[in-house]
């Protein structure tokens, strides 16, 4: 027997940011985005898998205190072997996909005990400058730990949403600075109607906080005499997280003292002596920045936005550089270790709907369009388009003699025009025409604030006729909604028949008459079976039609179509021939 899943399993999307150095998974809860702790409150938990001596797999923070224990392997830094052709590992068994995988499956299980439903999908962020084959060996591992991946992001886009940057003026170019442990990238993005597009990126993948570390870890050893390369491993991996401490107590503190009392090493570092330390390293990540620029071609000044993610730019000194690179204060207004992951949740609560409210803008909640001839909703935009977006068709009279047309307005997913809301009611003049001679284009667009603006255009004069309806067109309740979207579900096979009935009528109202015309023109040339069968035709139309049976009206007009196909050949023949 299959399993019954809780249907909020179905619904909800996580958004992961899959670190280097650190990893993170949140959800959208009650209409706001935020990331999820584990038992110990950590909403960060750190990118490594080890390998006890007992077999079993661990991961996270109990995994880096496993570090320089005999019998045990740690694997971090495993998001720089992914996809790779070569991808080296201590354990031909473990993959970085396998192991990666690991990682995603803790952060499966941490919002699991969270949420107390399963999870099963997922949006994942990578680095923009991921190729295809890392970007699916990424999806792979989503797979491995068992989440269905719905979409995987750029993390300069994550990081941009996470700081509400897609409420940015029309057009903007925004730089997004991520210095995390392990690797360092910079993203030039121009947003363009709600959209991302990656202009240039440029980084160094070994280059990050813990090049930091080990360059204080090394000053102290040459300090105290020490040869850092003789210091056995475990040693080592001591005096890095040491001095990764002292580095983080040198954001907030002026000074603070390096201790291993094994050793008897007691020092105090001055921030003025880390920055001393660091300066090489800003500087690379200064010069990835102008390139980044130069290949965008942008200037300093055309960036409004600069935006900090990772742990590593809480450093003073590298908040500082930034400044001067980019000529504007950076903007601190979200948490570096969690923007990338926020912005994940922010994207997946939008795919899932749970971000509707938010996100009203991004979609037309119901469809848009006019009414027709027969008293039939015809769509122009459809429900779920992305906006901006616009949209058009062109119609013609009706009547011979026209030259009025009155375009109905419609929101709504039913079939019928009458059970769909009106938005308003733009009238249309041209000059009179035969029926079916007159041309007018239709279009339907809507900015990014909302507005739909319908444009009613005479092909014959080039005369316009516009009407704007501020926010009607997207800013729709979520009840409402869902009422309308009930309501067509619950009159689905009614509204369809009615439709069918509807066309079929109008083309059954437009036939006879031309069967009988055609008849008067050609009968002599038809034998008594054809006119036979030509009448039966009509007369089963006109039958259908009393009967209002959409079924066998649509029959009846296809059967009057393929009757009347021979009559309608000769008489295009014959005028052919008088010309």
């Amino acid at each position: 027997m299959t399993p019954t899943l809780d249907p909020l399993a179905k619904q909800v999307i996580v958004g992961i940011d899959l670190g280097t150095t650190h990893s993170a998974i949140g959800v959208v809860d009650s209409g706001f985005p935020i990331l999820l702790a584990d038992e110990k409150g950590h909403r960060i938990i750190p990118s490594a898998v080890a390998l006890d001596a007992d077999g079993q797999i661990i991961v996270g923070r109990a995994a880096l205190q496993l570090q320089g224990v005999a019998g045990t392997k740690v694997w971090t830094s495993i998001k720089s072997q992914m996809g790779r052709s070569h991808q080296p590992t201590t354990d031909e068994n473990h993959t970085p996909e396998q192991l990666s995988a690991e990682i995603l499956r803790e952060l499966k299980r941490i919002a699991e005990m969270r949420l107390g439903h399963p999870v099963q999908r997922a949006v994942i962020t990578v680095p923009a400058y991921f190729h295809d084959a890392q970007r699916q060996a990424t999806k792979r591992a989503g797979e491995l730990a068992g989440l269905e991946v719905v979409r995987i992001i750029n993390e300069p886009t994550a990081a941009a949403l996470a700081y509400g940057l897609d409420k940015l003026a029309e057009r903007s170019r925004i730089a997004v600075y991520d210095l995390g442990g392990g690797t360092f990238d910079i993203s030039i993005l121009e947003m363009q109607d709600s959209v991302f597009e990656v202009l240039a990126t440029h980084g160094d993948t070994r280059l990050g906080g813990d090049d930091v570390d080990l360059a204080l870890a090394q000053h102290i050893a040459a300090h105290s005499s020490i040869t850092w390369d003789e210091l056995p491993h475990s040693s080592q991996q001591q005096w890095l997280r040491e001095s990764s401490r002292i580095k983080c107590l040198l954001s907030d503190y002026t000074e603070a003292t390096w201790q291993d009392d094994a050793r008897g090493i007691s020092l105090v570092i001055t921030r003025e002596l880390l920055e001393s330390l660091m300066q090489p390293l800003i500087a690379r990540t200064i010069q990835c920045c102008q390139k980044a620029i130069n290949d965008s071609r942008s200037s300093i000044q055309e960036i409004s936005n600069v935006i900090l993610v990772g742990g590593s730019t809480r450093i003073p000194a590298v908040r500082d550089a930034v400044e001067r690179c980019f000529a504007r204060k950076p903007d601190l207004s979200q948490h570096p270790d969690e923007a990338i992951a926020l912005g994940a949740t922010i994207h997946a609560g939008v795919l899932s709907g749970a971000l509707r409210k938010m996100t009203l803008l991004d979609v037309t909640p119901l469809s848009l369009g006019i009414e027709t001839l027969g008293g039939l909703m015809n769509v122009i935009i459809p429900r779920n388009t992305t906006i901006p977006c616009k949209a058009g068709e062109m119609f013609t009279n009706a009547v011979a003699g026209q030259h009025l047309m009155k375009v109905r307005i419609l929101q709504g997913e039913r079939e019928m025009a009458r059970d769909n809301w009106e938005l308003g009611l733009l009238q249309v003049s041209f000059e009179p025409a035969p029926k079916g001679q007159a041309r007018v284009g239709i279009q339907f667009r809507i900015d990014e604030n909302g507005i739909l603006e319908i444009l009613a255009r005479d092909v014959a004069t080039g005369r316009d006729e516009i009407m704007q309806i501020h926010q009607a067109a997207v800013d729709v309740s979520d009840e409402n909604v869902e009422r309308m979207i009930s309501a067509s579900v619950d009159h689905a096979f009614g509204d369809m028949a009615e439709r069918v009935f509807t066309e079929a009528r109008l083309k059954a109202e437009e036939l006879l008459p031309a069967v009988e015309q055609a008849l008067s023109i050609g009968e002599t040339w038809l034998d008594d079976e054809e006119k036979s069968s030509i009448h039966s035709a009509a007369a089963a139309v006109r039958s259908a039609m009393d009967r209002h049976d959409h079924i066998a009206l649509k029959t009846a007009v296809q059967s009057l179509d393929k009757a009347t196909e021979a009559l309608a050949a000769r008489i295009v023949e014959h005028a052919m021939e008088n010309l």
